[in-house]
């Protein structure tokens, strides 16, 4: 066993590109750490439709110059079979440890391979890759990004020539080309015969930043943002400064990019800490509005202040809001977003004679609605542009809630007055989440196995009026790994992460609101319910 694991790293060592990658195999297989080699031996990092995602580090379950070129040689061979060969494919990356290695990689076996590969021309927010590749008529597009994963991991995500990520069967059709790849050295990789884009892709894409704004709307609010450590500041900037807006405050020790990203304990405006920062500045400015962008900007996290302080609104508050400000502003077509979202965009759709549909988690799914003209998830994405960008975009979204917080501010009047109004109007909908992150994946598959075999009839004292098991898909939804709960005033859907080792709950209860007055009670209800849902949920997993 350990003599076949030994030959499996030699023969990787051999062919493995990347000194710095070299030299750490070199020093496991030096010192017989089995253990280490397992663990990076074990298997292959599974290509799906999130696309790769992992740790840093030299081995077939790990992200390495090596699987890129893999998973780069895969794609092009995919490509090739689709009728593609001569096709165009631009790619985009961010500001991580070898992110901008992986990129070039990219490119060169795109060239070695006969299609003709484009880079952006420095690290730029994921929505500009989205962007170009509808812009630019490519067949395919590549963001290297590990999005708000820790500083150790980096990421592949591909898009197709509609702009949108890639779902099923193309995700299993691009796996299959790269497990089809035996050896590094049939992969073609010449040094040059790529095109380097200069800032006319940037430039095109800041142009219909504009075009999501109203004409002549007001734009008086003032912002403090943070970049998080990624690639959003230059970007936000030059929108905002086009568009009107104050100069946002930069939060400046979170405002260059920097891969280690040093004053966080994960680069996500949601965890614990991340915005402590942004609220210090924004005690010391007193803005309007807190604007935050994960590390590759496609999402958009806003916080107000309630009270004394400064508090994040949830992603469902957010998805509201800007539905609300879309309608008012007299949008058509359809709003979409995810099953794990709030249920609220519907009641907003459906007052406004709009079309709604809800979609499995992923922008991969709301971007392919018919007729979409806004989709969101609560995990801070939102699509306020999809015939530019078919994906979430943190930048367009952050000039939207600040046009938003602009006219509502020339009426004397704040986001979370509108987040009452519609309480009053729609039932207070109040979401949370249950998150348990494991070293074990085992212990996921426990859970969701116990829920499945035991269905709980009740959580917090609400009858479950319908369960159902989301694998064996829904009249509108295709099978995936879920459990939906639909209880008398609540919904509970139960999932495994699709790109971190965590057991995710989302919860939401609706308690109607008797006018303004009501809102109060209302309020301390929904936060009760949602306790006891947290308590009995876990009991039932075993969590």
């Amino acid at each position: 066993m350990h003599d076949e694991l030994i030959a499996r790293a030699q023969a990787w060592l051999a062919e493995d590109p990347d000194a710095e990658t070299r030299e750490e195999l070199a020093k496991l297989i030096d010192a017989g750490d089995h253990a280490e080699l397992a663990a990076r031996f074990g298997g292959t990092l599974q290509f799906g439709t999130a696309g790769l995602r992992g740790e840093l580090g030299a081995g077939p379950l790990r992200m390495n110059r090596s699987v890129v070129i893999r998973a780069a040689a895969g794609l092009a061979a995919y490509l090739r079979s689709q009728g593609h060969g001569d096709g165009l494919v631009v790619i985009g990356y961010d500001a991580r440890h070898k992110s901008a290695d992986f990129a070039r990689d990219t490119a060169a076996v795109m060239t070695g391979a006969g299609l003709r590969a484009a880079l952006l021309p420095r690290p730029l927010p994921t929505p500009v890759l989205a962007f170009a590749v509808r812009h630019l008529g490519a067949v395919a597009g590549v963001e290297v990004t590990a999005s708000h994963n820790p500083p150790r991991d980096n990421g592949y995500k591909v898009y197709l020539g509609d702009g949108s990520q890639i779902v099923p069967p193309a995700d299993a059709g691009i796996a299959a080309e790269i497990d089809a790849i035996t050896t590094l050295t049939a992969v073609p990789r010449p040094d040059s015969g790529w095109d380097t884009l200069d800032d006319g892709v940037l430039d095109a894409y800041l142009a219909r930043t504009d075009a999501v704004l109203a004409p002549n709307s007001p734009r008086t609010a003032r912002t403090v943002y943070t970049a998080m450590h990624g690639v959003g500041r230059d970007v936000i900037l030059a929108a905002f400064a086009r568009a009107g807006f104050p100069a946002p405050v930069l939060v400046a020790e979170q405002a260059d990019p920097d891969p280690d990203f040093p004053t966080v304990a994960f680069p996500n405006p949601e965890e614990p800490g991340a915005m402590d920062l942004a609220f210090a500045k924004a005690r010391e400015t007193d803005p309007d509005l807190v604007i935050a962008n994960d590390p590759d900007a496609d999402r958009c996290a806003v916080a107000v202040k309630d009270g004394a302080d400064w508090r994040m609104l949830r992603g469902d508050e957010v998805g509201a809001l800007l539905a609300a400000h879309l309608v008012e502003r007299g949008a058509r077509g359809t709003f979409a977003e995810s099953i794990v979202s709030s249920s609220l965009l519907g009641r907003i759709a459906g007052k406004a004679g709009l079309a709604y549909e809800e979609t499995l988690t992923g922008f991969k799914w709301i971007a392919r609605v018919e007729g979409l003209r806004y989709g969101y998830e609560e995990a801070l994405g939102y699509c306020v542009d999809p015939d530019g960008v078919r994906d979430k975009d943190g930048i367009t979204a952050a000039l939207l809630i600040t046009e938003l917080a602009s006219r509502l501010k020339s009426r004397g009047r704040t986001l979370l007055d509108l987040l009452d109004d519609l309480a009053v109007e729609h039932g207070l909908h109040a979401t949370d989440q249950l998150s348990v992150r494991v070293e074990d994946l085992s212990l996921i598959a426990d859970a969701m196995r116990r829920l499945r075999e035991q269905p709980p009839t009740e959580l917090a004292g609400l009858p479950v009026t319908r369960s159902e098991d989301l694998t064996r898909g829904t009249d509108t939804l295709p099978p995936t790994d879920g459990l939906r709960y639909t209880l008398d005033g609540a919904r509970v859907i139960v999932r495994p992460s699709g790109t971190e080792p965590k057991l995710k709950c989302y919860l939401e209860v609706v308690v109607p609101a008797a006018g303004r007055a009501g809102l109060p009670a209302a309020r301390a209800r929904a936060t009760d319910l949602l306790a006891a849902l947290k308590r009995d949920l876990a009991a039932a997993a075993g969590i």
